[in-house]
């Protein structure tokens, strides 16, 4: 794990639990964080926005859709109501497998996201770029029953968006009917002109590694599938909760977000 395990280069499950206020990231991940705020001032908005439409997306499959085991892909580091945290208060019996290719985020996993004695977590280390060793990997889920995929801000990793679709392709047809993907996406479709040219600007650079997508290369990913209402939109934008004490703007949360059922 020493070998992979760099803590002089940031990365993005680290960066991202900088945004979100924790204490688990390293000065490389600090400073990358900073950076991308100044091309995009409502970076630390944008992940807590992120954070709830999990939260919330999550729920709908539990409470809703009676989804009983997921497979979320780019974990991130634990913090407040991770998926299986939040599918096994509506149902104590649901199943999770967790991947991140972060050794960090690993460890933190095995220690913190503690199932019921009903369900069940697994971890994986690898990368979404595997699709079929993850999915060889994912023993504890039953692929005759559906399946929710999570993929919430990952796939916006992958600068190129027909290796993109084929990986999540790939997932979904391994995943029976009644699956749902639940997935967000960074777009630059809600900016202004000034703050698209600052995050373009970013990633011709190396200060970013976030490729945004536009609507239609979103709305790729749900090819064949039953969007839920109320659709593709901002994140902030999904079913959101009138008691939340912040409500960003789809500006501010610029992260397409849509949950869809496999017929």
């Amino acid at each position: 794990m020493s070998d992979r395990f760099d803590t002089g280069v940031a990365h993005p499950a680290r960066r991202y639990n900088y945004w979100l206020g924790g204490k688990d990231n390293f000065a490389a991940d600090r400073e990358s964080g900073d950076l991308l705020a100044k091309s995009y001032p409502a970076a630390r908005i944008a992940a807590r926005a992120n954070r709830a439409f999990l939260g919330r997306a999550v729920g709908h499959l539990a409470a809703d859709a009676g989804i009983r085991q997921f497979l979320d892909i780019g974990t991130g580091l634990p913090t407040a109501d991770n998926t299986h945290e939040v599918a096994q208060r509506v149902a104590p019996e649901s199943r999770i497998v967790y991947v991140d290719n972060d050794p960090m985020v690993m460890v933190h996993a095995r220690a913190l996201l503690t199932s019921t004695p009903e369900g069940e977590t697994r971890y994986i280390e690898d990368d979404l770029r595997n699709p079929e060793k993850i999915l060889a990997q994912a023993q504890i889920l039953d692929f005759d029953e559906p399946v929710g995929l999570i993929l919430v801000a990952v796939v916006h990793f992958l600068p190129g968006q027909e290796q993109a679709s084929a990986i999540v392709r790939t997932l979904l047809d391994a995943l029976p009917s009644g699956s749902h993907l639940v997935m967000s996406c960074a777009t630059t479709d809600f900016l202004t002109p000034e703050l698209k040219a600052n995050w373009d600007e970013s990633l011709r650079t190396g200060r970013s590694d976030v490729h945004p997508r536009t609507r239609s290369e979103f709305d790729e990913f749900f090819a064949g599938l039953e969007v839920v209402s109320p659709g593709v939109v901002a994140v902030s934008e999904w079913r959101p909760d009138p008691a939340a004490t912040e409500h960003a703007t789809p500006v501010e949360a610029s992260i397409f977000g849509a949950v869809g059922r496999k017929p």
